[in-house]
């Protein structure tokens, strides 16, 4: 058995076979980090000539040596087979000049319901085989440490279809998409030149919540790796057509409600029908409120189409992924990152993709994680992944350059 490179092709040859994999793994991603100044290399644990665990192992300069790290990953048939993969990529690591090895494993240390509810055993034999080999663990953390969560909120696909899709999401997500598909929004893949209205809209979001955006470069590198695998997606909405559409149902709500007066001329005891001409009255009512919401947008924006939200998926043979995303709070009302979460999931159907993985939640369960909210009106489950680990082939000149670094004020 011998830790080895690989080619390209022969890893993503063994990566096609694996049951469960990131796009983090993929010949597409490799690209992307190699060309954002990584150095990229695909390596393999190998058994009579024949690939039994691969990875992408990307690496940078730091001070004292080389950052290395293989990220949601490594692939693998076997779990037989990854002690003495973690064993090898130590001494791999350390005689190509790393002063750090980061691990982040894919594999689920526990899953949860929907709701954070415990439903299978904590998978602890994964960490005890890192840690018996001398790797250092970050812990069990919660939130999004380094800017990547280790709880996914992800759905399974088996038995989804186009028909059966609305039906399977939770008793409120199924009237949250059908609202939000009665206001008219019309979907549009981007294309490169095109890319900075996904910028613009991630910006927005970025400044609102806090957190650091991709650069334009970025999203126009991502393109060009991946492809017709990643689509940026962007929801708008024409005003004058959402005017029309309003004033198309409340005519027919009207029609109804004139039927039902009639209805109550000949039974005016009818509770039933009693009730569902408040219910109606009521509805109407809330058309001429969003009439009167709809001429103000109209005001402002004419006859164009207007961005309300966009959304950045990745399709792998094993899973698709929510990736990134962003919205106007001006549009809020109108619900468009669900109907982009429905487009996405129809195409995975479509791509005969098995599961799709909305990524990160905080892992808090207290009702205060609105990601997580909206995430659970398309009926999925959590999964939490394990961390990081760390290796240091030479610990003491690490911490002596941490300490020189730290008194110097660098990070």
């Amino acid at each position: 058995m011998t830790l080895t490179t690989i080619s390209k092709e022969e890893f993503t040859s063994f990566a096609n076979t694996v049951s469960h994999r990131s796009f983090i793994q993929s010949a597409e991603m490799a690209d992307l980090l190699e060309k954002r100044g990584n150095t990229v290399q695909f390596i393999a644990w190998k058994q009579e000539d024949q690939v039994q665990v691969a990875a992408i192992l990307y690496s940078l300069p730091m001070t004292g040596g080389l950052h290395m790290e293989i990220n949601s990953g490594p692939l693998y048939q076997e779990e037989a087979m990854l002690e003495p993969f973690y064993a090898a990529i130590k001494d791999y690591a350390k005689e190509n000049g790393a002063i750090e090895l980061v691990i982040k494993p894919y594999d689920t240390y526990q899953t949860f319901d929907s709701d954070g509810n415990p439903t299978s055993e904590e998978q602890t034999h994964f960490m005890d085989t890192l840690k018996k080999l001398g790797y250092q663990h970050d812990g069990l953390t919660t939130g999004y440490p380094g800017g990547e969560g280790d709880w996914h909120y992800v759905k399974d696909m088996e038995g989804i279809t186009e028909k059966n899709l609305l039906k399977s999401f939770s008793k409120k997500g199924k009237p949250l998409v059908k609202k939000a598909k009665s206001f008219g929004i019309e979907l549009k893949r981007l294309n490169r030149d095109e890319l900075q209205l996904f910028k613009d809209i991630t910006s927005s979001t970025s400044d609102r919540r806090d957190y650091q955006d991709k650069t334009l470069d970025y999203y126009q590198t991502f393109y060009d790796s991946f492809g017709d695998n990643a689509d940026f997606m962007i929801a708008t909405l024409n005003f004058h057509h959402y005017y029309t559409n309003l004033e198309k149902d409340q005519g027919k709500l009207a029609q109804k409600i004139e039927k039902l007066q009639k209805d109550l001329e000949v039974n005016p005891n009818s509770e039933k029908k009693q009730n569902q001409l408040r219910e109606f009255s009521s509805q109407f009512d809330t058309f001429e409120v969003r009439k009167r919401d709809a001429k103000e947008y109209i005001e402002k924006y004419g006859d164009q189409d207007v961005i309300l939200a966009g959304s950045l998926f990745v399709y792998m043979p094993q899973e698709s992924t929510y990736l990134f995303s962003g919205s106007y709070t001006e549009f809020n009302k109108f619900y468009a990152p669900a109907v982009l979460q429905e487009y996405m999931m129809l195409e995975t159907f479509k791509r005969g993709i098995p599961r799709y993985n909305f990524l990160g939640i905080q892992g808090i369960f207290d009702g205060s994680d609105g990601v997580l909210r909206f995430k659970q009106n398309f009926n999925g489950y959590i999964v939490r992944k394990m961390g990081t680990f760390r290796y240091y082939p030479s610990p003491l000149k690490y911490k002596l350059i941490s300490l020189v670094k730290k008194l110097l004020g660098r990070s």
